[in-house]
């Protein structure tokens, strides 16, 4: 297994995000085949497609959930390990590492407990219908069963990709997601398993990722091994763990509270027909915010790392680097999706009714689209700098005090119906936005800049 790892100590900042956030955006627009396969399948069955689709979309807060916990170590302990190596603290990030991989076990185990257990009034609650509840529970099932693999999976490459190895990162999903791009169709079509055929392949991925990731960090070049001495638990390092990691797994779970609320207001005022268009409009949501989300996660090792090693200057350059960029590319994929929205929808579904009522939807739900780039920027330093409360803050005022109290209220209003639901999201990404980055500007940066004179 040859690796290449990047010093983020030396030369050009932006060369060492490029670097590093290249390879992990590939990896993560890989990583969304595992689902977005599914849905592009799923929507084609003949006869049963759409409400296949709808029951799909139905899992998708279950999933997200999963997800939640996954970012809660992944995204608390990779930035402390990188700091660690920044201070030349090699061994406590290794502990820091050992650590976090235990809490993904323990967690994975519980989460998948509860799941099979309460799963039916769960997919109720979340606005299933006697008609999509089977599909929905079909899914959910299979998946459900290798959850401690996804967690594995997802949780553990942010500390290959923390130690300077996206290439190694990449390939962990690039593994899984061939693997469940072929299975896909032979389980789903040629042995006739439906979204059952769909949970398996995903299933069956995701642990070939988790065991690649495994591998890597027990016996490949990676800095930091895993071993088993240094994965008792010290609550100090479990705290700070998940003191740090509450600000993604915020913004994972509030993801999920929105589309679950989403869901059953979209029942409510709409019925199964725009639970598909929901599903739609996420997964093409996903793809799009991808590639801004990776330059931010791209960053954040480089800004960590720096940080730790006092050189405040290469952190300011990153900050600003990170925000062009993204909320350039953001800018232009709002766009061409409000320029040619049936195309982007027919990759899911091609179903007359479903499209009609998604075009208008898609016009209203990624309304200034690219204001999501301020959002993921301010978030991206927060976290990368460990100002936990500011970064678990900002999850929620976006989401849980914007979103889901318009997601509940606009429809009732001049009788907008599912039209308010759709509104919730850009309201959000504008209010959210410019709150989350205008704080990160007033503090942090006054912060570095002072610390740089100071150096």
């Amino acid at each position: 297994m040859k690796a290449r790892q990047t010093d983020f100590s030396g030369g050009s900042v932006y060369r060492n995000i490029l670097q590093v956030v290249l390879p992990m955006m590939a990896a993560q627009l890989l990583n969304l085949l595992y689902n977005i396969v599914d849905r592009m399948y799923i929507g084609r069955m003949e006869g049963n497609g759409t409400q296949a689709l709808s029951g799909l979309g139905l899992c998708f807060p279950v999933l997200m959930f999963v997800t939640a916990f996954s970012n809660l170590v992944g995204s608390g302990g990779a930035p402390l390990c990188s700091m660690e190596r920044g201070r030349g603290n090699r061994e406590e990030a290794e502990r820091i590492m050992c650590n976090s991989f235990r809490l993904l076990l323990i967690i994975g185990v519980a989460l998948t407990a509860a799941g099979l257990v309460f799963h039916k009034p769960v997919l109720y609650l979340f606005g299933a219908s006697d008609a999509i509840y089977p599909y929905a529970r079909d899914y959910i099932m299979i998946y459900l069963t290798g959850s401690v693999f996804v967690m594995i999976a997802l949780g553990m490459n942010p500390f290959i990709n923390s130690q300077g190895f996206a290439r190694i990162g990449m390939l962990t999903v690039f593994l899984g997601a061939g693997v469940n791009l072929a299975l896909d169709p032979l389980f789903i079509f040629v042995f006739h398993w439906g979204v059952r055929g769909a949970a398996a392949a995903t299933v069956i991925s995701q642990v070939l990722s988790a065991l690649w990731v495994i591998r890597f960090l027990t016996a490949g070049p990676a800095e930091l091994k895993l071993h088993r001495s240094a994965m008792k638990l010290d609550a100090g390092r479990v705290r700070r763990i998940l003191s740090l990691g509450t600000a993604g797994f915020v913004m994972s779970c509030t993801n999920s509270v929105v589309q679950a609320v989403c869901n059953s207001m979209l029942q409510t005022f709409g019925g199964d027909l725009y639970i598909g268009v929901m599903t739609v409009l996420n997964s093409i949501r996903e793809i799009a915010q991808t590639p801004a989300q990776a330059i931010g996660e791209g960053a954040s090792p480089v800004m960590s790392y720096n940080y730790g090693d006092k050189q405040f200057g290469r952190v300011r350059k990153a900050i600003w680097f990170m925000t062009v960029v993204g909320i350039g590319y953001l800018f232009v994929l709002w766009l061409l999706l409000f320029l040619y929205p049936r195309l982007f929808i027919s990759i899911f579904n091609q179903d007359a009714a479903l499209e009609e009522a998604a075009v208008p939807s898609m016009n209203l739900y990624f309304f200034g689209f690219f204001m999501m780039g301020l959002q993921f920027a301010g978030q991206s330093v927060f976290k990368a700098l460990g100002k936990a409360k500011q970064a678990v803050f900002f999850s929620l005022f976006r989401k849980v005090f914007i979103v889901v109290p318009l997601t509940l209220a606009l429809p009732y209003v001049g009788g907008l119906g599912v039209k308010g639901v759709f509104m919730a999201e850009p309201v959000s990404n504008f209010i959210g936005g410019i709150a989350c980055f205008a704080t990160m500007c007033a503090t942090v940066l006054p912060e570095l800049k002072k610390k740089e004179f100071e150096t």
